[in-house]
């Protein structure tokens, strides 16, 4: 039995969706799943192998199974759906068409929703996107939870935290992530406005990640008190969180928020949506606000920071959460590999009659 991994959009920017891959579908990450890393090269090279070459392994061999992590299983998979199991990051491919680039609704959204709708398997990154996924896929579908687990990618530490001066009226909010719609870094430049007006003249936000689509990036250029540093190495981002005082989160919709947590191992408190999926991801440590409302965000931000002891505290509850999802993570892990290996198995068993299944499903799409 062969088991491949979609790797063809590993290389270039290094944002959740590669990580999400390097953590959870790696040889390491899969052991003692033997499993093969299907890679490219340059953009063109991987727009052919997900369309044509990924179908290609698996119409060559009727035992093979396919793992996407990345993007979206291409249409022409759809034949061999029992042996790809897809994992889903969100569901605003569906949900919020209209702050995507041209580019992805074409060749992502669309693709997106044929594999919902068909697929029988796929792996979930929350408890919030299975629930959401449930919705829109099949009755019978298998939805398995993958959470990742958090590690302290960028080397921060909190041991300095609780000693710096609570008093302040500069207050450093930052946040991480590609400047587009979605990612909705405009409610939190407002938040920051309305801050400068609460008793916090010097308060700041920077923003770490690349320009993406859309109006944003100039909007927050134009802004007082907003820096925008585009993306930046590991050791640049670990400067920048070290010495900042919150973070803060202001997505229309995440499927996770990675960075959210990984902020908490420099002991920042975490500003975020008050939505179920942030709830899940923060449990008790989040500061929860409504990113449409920038004064009264501003005002729960404020008492948050002015309360005695708030550095500490920030850094108390960054660990209990820590320590509470990767727990759940861990468990999740073994769960995977024990679904991986039994469909692989059951792929082995029927492999003579799932390749006449295959040629059948083949003529139908035709």
């Amino acid at each position: 039995m062969t088991i491949y991994v979609d790797h063809t959009h590993l290389g270039r920017h290094v944002t959740g969706l590669e990580r999400i891959t390097h953590e959870l579908f790696s040889s390491a990450a899969l052991a003692p799943l033997g499993v093969i890393p299907v890679t490219s090269r340059g953009i063109g090279l991987m727009v052919a192998t997900q369309t044509f070459g990924l179908p290609a392994r698996l119409a060559a061999s009727s035992s093979s199974i396919l793992l996407c992590p990345g993007f979206p299983p291409s249409p022409l998979l759809r034949p061999f759906a029992a042996r790809v199991i897809p994992y889903i990051h969100d569901v605003f491919l569906l949900t919020r068409r209209a702050d995507l680039s041209r580019k992805a609704r074409l060749y992502m959204a669309e693709p997106f929703k044929v594999a919902v709708r068909h697929y029988p398997r796929f792996f979930a990154n929350s408890a919030d996107t299975r629930q959401k996924l449930s919705a829109h896929c099949r009755s019978d579908a298998e939805i398995t939870l993958y959470r990742p687990q958090v590690r302290n990618v960028f080397g921060l530490s909190p041991d300095a935290r609780a000693a710096r001066d609570e008093a302040t009226c500069s207050l450093r909010l930052v946040a991480l992530g590609t400047v587009e719609p979605r990612k909705n870094f405009v409610a939190a430049a407002r938040i920051l406005t309305a801050l400068r007006q609460r008793g916090f003249p010097d308060a700041t936000l920077e923003i770490v990640g690349r320009e993406g689509w859309g109006n944003d990036w100039q909007t927050l250029k134009a802004t007082p008190g907003v820096h925008l540093h585009g993306y930046q190495p590991a050791e640049s981002v670990n400067r920048i969180l070290q010495d900042a005082d919150m973070f803060i989160c202001t997505s229309h919709e995440e499927g996770l928020g990675l960075p959210l947590l990984e902020a908490q191992y420099a002991g920042l408190p975490v500003i975020a949506p008050d939505a179920a999926i942030f709830h899940e991801v923060l449990d008790r440590s989040g500061i929860f606000v409504d990113p449409g409302e920038p004064t009264e965000a501003a005002a729960r931000i404020a008492a948050a920071a002015s309360g005695a002891g708030w550095r500490t505290a920030g850094v108390m509850e960054g660990q209990k959460n820590l320590a509470r999802w990767n727990a759940q993570a861990a468990a999740d892990r073994d769960a995977a590999i024990e679904l991986i290996a039994r469909v692989a198995r059951q792929q082995a068993r029927l492999s003579p009659r799932q390749a006449k299944m295959d040629r059948t499903e083949r003529g139908n799409v035709r």
